[in-house]
């Protein structure tokens, strides 16, 4: 009985090819490229807010990791790209390391600081002198 596999294909409409190590994700280049992007700005905006937790925090360090060691093999493994798509390789791994920057400018905000000295309840506040004219 033989196999009948089927190349691939990207989203409806994009006849581009499916590199191997893009198989999982069911993406073209392009399009991987496209969503992570995508991904990346929402991610970048959760940590500018500062609502994210520790897991969290972890979640985004694990994808960033991901997936620049993906986007590493699409553009050296894969067949040559363009040099229109080895500019959009080289944007989508400034996008990663613009979103890793941020998830540690996040951490850092967010992390117990020292904490700030208050007047002892037996010492007065110094006020500030009043001239009487």
């Amino acid at each position: 009985m033989t196999e009948n596999r089927q190349d691939p294909t990207c989203l409806p409409g994009c006849h581009s090819p499916v590199p191997e190590e893009l198989e999982a994700e069911r993406l073209c280049a392009l399009h991987f490229m496209l969503n992570v992007e995508r991904v990346c700005a929402g991610m970048r905006r959760e940590t500018v807010i500062g609502g994210c937790t520790t897991a969290r925090r972890l979640e985004i360090r694990n994808y960033v990791r991901s997936t620049a060691e993906k986007l590493s093999h699409v553009a050296v493994v894969s067949p040559s790209l363009s040099d229109e798509m080895k500019k959009r390789v080289l944007t989508t791994f400034l996008t990663l390391m613009n979103l890793q920057e941020s998830l540690e400018r996040s951490s850092q905000r967010n992390a117990p600081g020292p904490v700030p000295a208050r007047p002892s309840i037996g010492r007065a506040v110094a006020r500030p002198a009043i001239a009487h004219g």
